[in-house]
């Protein structure tokens, strides 16, 4: 059977969408802050702390996708929810980028940056754990938050509108996927660079602590004007795919930029002496 069109664009909307999230900086500052906690007491498992985050994580979203799915027929998302989950996003990104760029230029030359995530900062304790359910512990609790809970109650209710709970499920398992893929392979990165903790890393941890906070700053003011301008947000339907895929693309690019920037750095260093 031949699954519909629109049907396979929601999926891959989805999947972006959990591997945007994954890309959060509250994610990021957690798995951060679990990996080294996770090299001193347990090495083999640190390269792991971002998949086994994720994983928790993601069965806290598939729960919350179930229930909404299962009672959507007599439930719909009040229209006052994306107005207020708009605003709490805004002024959380906003935050996120400023403390994040703060971090970058108040670091000292010859340490790594460190990523900052306002739940992270709060929840700082909880990283100190190197049990595999107790890392996936964390991730779920990291899902208990608004915006976790609307987006999954967002996508649940649309699944309703292709079909039953299978579709719920669907969603719920595209998005946790993509937010796997992301946490999983920002752990191993991190996981390498503390390993090294030379020129090279301390480089690149610059450079993504940059990026985290351009991009930060730079939804959050996407996200006023398309508030703002109904100009704007209509150019912004249909576009959720292309955004998020560009989002993930440059957060990639920094990974790659980062590691060439502190690569040629070394070689002209070595080319000095």
């Amino acid at each position: 059977m031949e699954l519909p069109n629109e049907w396979i664009a929601l999926l891959a909307l989805v999947f972006v969408l959990g591997a945007k999230h994954g890309l959060d900086a509250d994610h990021l500052a957690t798995i951060d802050g679990l990996t080294r906690h996770n090299l001193r007491i347990a090495p083999s498992r640190a390269r792991w702390c971002g998949s086994l985050f994720s994983l928790g994580h993601g069965a806290i979203v598939m729960l919350i996708a179930l229930a909404v799915g299962m009672a959507a027929g007599q439930w719909q998302v009040p229209a006052w929810m994306e107005d207020l989950g708009t605003w709490i996003s805004i002024g959380f990104l906003t935050l996120l980028g400023v403390l994040n760029l703060r971090a970058v230029l108040t670091a000292p030359a010859g340490e790594m940056v460190a990523m900052v995530g306002l739940k992270a900062g709060l929840l700082r304790r909880l990283q100190a754990t190197s049990h595999p359910l107790a890392i996936a512990a964390v991730g779920a609790l990291f899902a208990l938050s608004f915006d976790t809970l609307t987006q999954a109650a967002l996508f649940a209710v649309t699944a309703t509108q292709h079909g039953g709970v299978a579709h719920t499920l669907t969603l719920g398992a595209a998005f946790t996927l993509g937010m796997l893929l992301a946490d999983g392979a920002n752990g191993l990165w991190i996981a390498g660079l503390l390993r090294r903790a030379d020129h090279r890393a301390r480089i690149a941890s610059r450079v993504m602590g940059l990026m985290v906070a351009a991009i930060s700053l730079a939804v959050a003011g996407f996200g006023l004007a398309r508030w703002l301008r109904t100009d704007v947000s209509q150019w912004y339907e249909g576009k959720e795919l292309l955004v998020g895929i560009g989002v993930i693309v440059v957060l990639t690019a920094s990974f790659i930029v980062g590691n060439w920037l502190a690569r040629s750095e070394r070689l002209a260093g070595a080319t000095a002496d």
